[in-house]
Parts: C-alpha cells; structure tokens; sequence
C-alpha cells in the first residue's frame, strides 16, 4: 500500500521519484548536485525532517532524502522493518541509483539503521553523521538508569495496540514531538500537523518498526551480536543536552570500538537537531566531509 491519500509538502528545488527494492517502492526527493549524501529520517518523520538542512546543503551536495519502508510516501509492506532489513532497503536502493559510495546522515531511528549499515558495509559509506542516537557499545551502567526514557514506547510497540494509538491518537504524537525538544518553539504548527498525520498513515510501519527492535534487537544486544562488529567508516555523533530520549550519557564508550567516532553534545539542545540546529548540523557535515575527502 502506497501512502499517496496525503498532499506532498512543498520544499522548493525538491524532485521526487520512486524506486522499487527488495519487493517495495520507496519514496525519495532528491535536491542538488555534487558530493551524494544519503539522509534518513527518524520516528515519526520522513523525507520532509530535512527540510531545513536541504537548504543550507544543496548548493554543493546531492541530497538524497529517503523515505524510509512504510513511511511518508514509500509503500507499507507487511513485513520488512527490522533493522537489518531496513538498511538491506537502503544498500538496494544505492544499487538502483548506480551509487558506489555515499556520505549518510541518520536521525532517531535513521541513525540506528546507519550504524548498522556502516558495520555490514563499510566500503559503501565515505563519512557517518548520527544525530541523537546511542551506537552499538553504550555501556550497560549507562543503560539502565535511563530505561524508564523509553516509557512511551510501550504505547507504540505492541500489535494492535501501537496501531491504533498511532492512528487513532495523534495528539501523543503531537506531545512526542514537543517533548523531545528542548525550546518547542522550535515547531512550527504546520509542521506537528503533518509529522502527526504521517504517523496515523504509517501506523502499521511505525508500530511494526518498535516491535522487531523488541523482538529482534534488544536480544542481539544481550548477546552481544552488534557490539562485535568494529566501526571502520568515519563518524561523527551529535546528541542534544537535552535530549530526553537519549541523553549525553548514553553517547559514551564507543571509541575502543572504533577507528574514527568524534561524540559531540550540542549545549541547550534536544532530540531533533536538524529542528532545532540545523545551521549547526549543516557545517559539521560539511567538516566532516572535508575531513574524510
């Protein structure tokens, strides 16, 4: 099912398409030329998340905005939303667009599905950039004093439950979204309308999202499976302040795990950077990809 019922928001110099992989059609807009940057939005965002950083980096990067499986635009299949199948969509559609090698940046759970995919495939990504997402190798004295962050995914991770919150209730996405910000003014009305909306359209993706990290996930994490991998590709993580999904402590401990992972906390700031500093984001993309040319 293709969620195509919702008007596109407008971004001036955005071109859309559709490519068809793995047995889905995935949405994209595309700005710019020059230097490819994949970007991948997080929950309850899509391609539209990017609407400020586009911008400020189209004049000399080829932005590619993905709409991830079942979000925004690109088709909801019944399955197919575990992270590891998520990041086989986006090493699939690199393949379609004859991209060898890209620069990625990754929000929330976009930035999960990176560094997953910057572990598999490594030869595939020039440069990282993970905004407000813990890596693989968080330490567990970190972890568990902050568990009780996640209390609002017990809303959205159970079948038939996080499907009908979602679409049913989007004033809890609403509330999501301005809590995770550290001044809410940083929303525009418009904008909570439509990530609000794109949450009810994708309720089946979003609530099917949450569960396969429960189910698949959170195991692989007890028995270690990800943290075994080394991260060899450049990265850069920002997190907020005041993040309060993922705060600074949660940022810790991964530099024996890597050849390269800078962690900056962004002072006065929350968890959507690209919302609220998006200047910011702009210029250490920009450094990073100078620094890894």
């Amino acid at each position: 099912m293709i969620n195509s019922n919702r008007p596109m928001p407008p971004l001036e110099g955005a071109e859309h398409r559709w490519v068809t992989v793995r047995g889905a059609r995935l949405h994209i807009a595309e700005s710019g030329s020059g230097e490819p940057v994949v970007l991948l939005h997080g929950f309850p965002q899509h391609w539209y998340a990017w609407r400020a950083l586009v911008p400020l980096l189209a004049g000399g990067h080829r932005l590619i905005c993905v709409d991830l499986r079942g979000f925004g635009w690109s088709e909801q299949t019944e399955r197919g939303y575990d992270t590891d199948g998520l990041g086989d969509d986006i090493l699939a559609l690199l393949d379609e667009l004859g991209l060898d090698r890209v620069t990625l940046v990754g929000h929330n759970w976009g930035a999960g599905v990176g560094f997953r995919l910057c572990q598999r495939a490594p030869d595939r990504f020039r440069a990282f950039l993970a905004l407000n997402m813990a890596h693989p190798w968080t330490r567990h004295r970190d972890v568990l004093p902050n568990l009780w962050r996640m209390w609002f995914t017990a809303f959205i991770e159970y079948p038939v439950l996080g499907r009908l919150v979602l679409r049913h209730w989007p004033a809890f996405t609403r509330y999501l979204l301005r809590r995770a910000v550290a001044d809410p003014t940083a929303w525009r009305e418009a904008d909570l309308t439509e990530f609000a909306g794109a949450a009810q359209a994708s309720a089946h993706a979003g609530q099917a999202m949450f569960w396969q990290y429960v189910v698949r996930d959170i195991p692989a994490g007890f028995r270690g499976t990800h943290r075994r991998r080394r991260l060899t590709v450049p990265t850069l993580v920002l997190g907020g302040e005041h993040d309060p999904v993922i705060p600074p402590a949660l940022l810790r401990g991964g530099d024996p795990h890597a050849d390269d992972l800078t962690v900056r906390v962004v002072p006065g700031a929350g968890h959507h950077l690209h919302e609220e500093r998006p200047e910011l984001v702009a210029e250490a993309l920009r450094k990073l990809i100078a620094r890894t040319g």
